[in-house]
């Protein structure tokens, strides 16, 4: 399998304060399934925007698509930026835009012309069971309604890595298991999911997928096969 993504002992700091990400190492395999666990404050958010560029490490290597992700020009990240689909925690849906013209945003953005957008955008609101909803705005639509259009937002235009940071957490259960049964789905057309959650009931939900895990801004485990829940410790 071809590594999409190597860091190596990377180091993030905020200002002057210690640092949030502390010599993390990893590779993550083109079309592989990951999730990122850990507590709150753990660091999970702080890596994935190194994983999506919104943020440059404060030391370490980072390689995105074989490139050297860090020194990247910024001429350039606008193009890296494309290849990655982002499902952020809170949605950043534009108010006034219905779901069909949020999901358009990307390739509005990517230069595509309005003829080509429209069946794309039609498929992929089947694609997440939001048909009937194209001209809904997003203060009208559920919580869960509103993860699928920022799901369907991100992977329109057909991402390598899509990013998601606890994307089940502001919906249901059942809601839950369908929107990982989404990432399932895009993972078998072969984009690289990495999902980041604290939920450890939902690592099991994915057969296959790897798991890393961040405690305190450090890298605990080596990405390997998923065990969890952990067994009870003997008395």
């Amino acid at each position: 399998m071809t590594n999409i993504v190597q860091f190596e002992n990377v180091g993030l700091r905020y200002g002057t304060g210690a640092e949030t990400l502390s010599d993390v190492s990893f590779s993550l395999g083109s079309g592989a399934f990951y999730f990122l666990t850990g507590a709150s404050g753990a660091g999970k958010t702080s890596l994935l925007k190194l994983l999506y560029l919104a943020q440059r490490p404060s030391r370490g290597i980072i390689r995105l698509f074989g490139e050297d992700a860090v020194m990247l020009s910024r001429a350039r990240l606008p193009g890296f930026r494309r290849r990655i689909g982002v499902v952020f925690q809170d949605f950043r849906l534009v108010p006034h835009l219905s779901a069909h013209d949020n999901i358009a945003l990307p390739l509005h953005v990517a230069g595509v012309s309005e003829a080509e957008i429209r069946q794309p955008v039609r498929e992929m609101l089947a694609w997440v069971g939001l048909a009937e909803r194209a001209n809904a705005r997003p203060a009208t639509l559920s919580g869960g309604e509103q993860q699928r259009v920022a799901i369907a937002r991100a992977v329109i235009g057909r991402p390598e890595i899509l990013v998601a940071d606890e994307p089940t957490g502001n919906v249901d259960p059942d809601m839950a298991e369908r929107l990982l049964h989404l990432f399932d789905s895009l993972n078998k057309l072969g984009t690289t999911i990495v999902v980041a959650t604290h939920d450890l009931h939902l690592l099991s939900r994915i057969p296959g997928a790897q798991m890393m895990r961040l405690d305190h801004g450090r890298l605990l485990d080596p990405t390997g096969s998923l065990r969890y829940p952990p067994a009870p410790r003997q008395a």
